[in-house]
């Protein structure tokens, strides 16, 4: 991790299917994030992807990079042009700044009308953790068949 380090650019495709499920999981049962109708009776020409979907793709996608052992220590995010279905969000990524084991992270995410989210993520890598984007390490051989001792 070192100040400057871009992040390879995610692009995510904006489905309805992931709109609803993220809403589903996260328990966000209004209405615009599932029925189309209602949302555009509200004004928003489709249903659109809720805050706590988008704060789990920004996750993701600093966890994707910085591997298994990161810690996620804050997410602080921003909303702004609605992701809707059909669209794709590509989120992109630089650090900031760097304490130890500890990096902030400027993230951006676009879509076809705009910026979606901005904001920073704070995360801690510990001391040994695979560097980002290291193929994980081997698993041992695994023991084979074992000759008990005799013989004939």
């Amino acid at each position: 991790m070192r100040a400057g380090e871009a992040l390879p650019p995610l692009e995510i495709e904006i489905t309805r299917t992931l709109i609803v499920a993220g809403a589903i999981a996260s328990r966000d049962y209004q209405d615009v994030h599932h029925d189309a109708d209602l949302a555009r009776a509200k004004g928003s020409p489709d249903i659109f992807m809720n805050i706590l979907t988008t704060n789990g793709l920004v996750g993701r996608y600093v966890t994707d990079h910085f591997g298994p052992d990161a810690v996620l220590r804050r997410v602080a995010i921003r909303l702004g042009a609605p992701n809707h279905p059909g669209d794709t969000m590509v989120l992109t990524g630089s650090v900031e700044e760097v304490d130890g084991d500890t990096a902030t992270v400027r993230i951006l995410g676009t879509n076809g009308i705009g910026r979606h989210v901005t904001g920073t993520v704070t995360v801690t890598v510990p001391a040994g953790a695979p560097a980002p984007g290291a193929a994980p390490a081997p698993d041992p051989a695994p023991a084979g068949p074992r000759s008990e001792g005799g013989g004939a």
